[in-house]
């Protein structure tokens, strides 16, 4: 297949595209800095409409996974709208050059989260579950909504809804591990909060097994098969380091050195299961955690 990725050289792109091109695949990079144009990639600039439409025909697929980092930076304004243009406008705009082509991809693999279901305590999420209510889960309703355009030309389109990606080299377990390795992990609020969370190579596999697999559309959860509590969590991590994990931040902490941010991503519980995944036949090569942390060498 012909691909066109975005987010290519971030962690979970940079590992997607060497999987495809194992597999055989062509892979072209969307890329936004013309330092980076080179024979496997193509130019667009969507702030200042530095686009040529013609680029974009003959593409089987398109994996859309560029987007702002919500976790960089504390959540002022400046930053939430900087957030919703990286995500939401930049989805749309890229929809509408698809949907505009002579012959439109056969599928979008578009990226969005599990923060679109909000804090729901011990309730089991499923890809039917309606949304929460906040920044975060307005965000991701408008940034999946954003694919309409090109749906209506009969793309198929699958809106990968990730929860917290694990891997060695990237991600959430690559600022953890350096702290739980001080002897400084532990409990974070009240430690009750589920973690929904997936292995960096499950996920890689999911979006391979959602390209191939024709019958699978619309959101689907990238998660484990089970949450965690986020007390688990740190107990299992600082297990595998051979560390201890008895430190407490309380919740107000984390609200004043975070704000708004520390209450979506510390303090949120969000037992999601990936209905679809199963239900389609995909096999988790990391399905709990003890796997996954010796599989990555934590």
């Amino acid at each position: 297949m012909k691909i066109l990725l975005t987010g290519s050289s971030g962690f979970i792109g940079s590992k997607l595209r060497v999987f495809l091109l194992l597999a055989g695949h062509r892979v072209v990079r969307l890329v936004r800095d013309k330092e980076d144009l080179a024979s496997d990639a193509i130019f667009w600039d969507p702030v200042h409409g530095e686009i040529n439409r013609d680029d974009f025909e003959g593409f089987d697929a398109v994996v859309h996974l560029a987007g702002a980092n919500v976790a960089s930076g504390r959540w002022t304004k400046k930053r939430k709208h900087s957030i919703f243009l990286s995500r939401c406008r930049d989805t749309w705009l890229l929809s509408q050059i698809l949907c505009r082509l002579y012959s439109p991809p056969k599928v979008m693999i578009s990226a969005s989260a599990t923060g679109i279901y909000g804090d729901r305590g011990e309730d089991v999420l499923t890809e039917e579950s309606g949304p929460g209510s906040g920044f975060i889960p307005d965000l991701c309703q408008k940034w999946e909504r954003a694919t309409d355009c090109i749906e209506s030309r009969g793309t198929r389109v699958v809106h990968t809804r990730f929860g917290a990606v694990l891997g060695a080299k990237g991600g959430m377990l690559k600022k953890m591990v350096p702290l739980f390795k001080w002897g400084l992990g532990g409990k974070l609020g009240s430690g009750k909060q589920k973690i929904s969370w997936i292995g960096i190579d499950d996920l890689i596999g999911g979006i391979d097994h959602c390209i191939k697999d024709e019958r699978i559309s619309g959101p689907v959860n990238f998660v484990g098969p089970e949450a965690i509590s986020q007390a688990e969590f740190a107990r299992l991590l600082a297990k595998h380091l051979g560390r201890p994990a008895f430190w407490w931040i309380p919740a107000w902490v984390l609200k004043c050195l975070f704000g708004e941010m520390a209450e979506v991503l510390f303090l949120s519980s969000q037992n999601v299961i990936p209905k679809k995944l199963l239900a389609s036949g995909y096999r988790f090569s990391s399905p709990d955690l003890n796997t996954l942390f010796t599989k990555e060498s934590v």
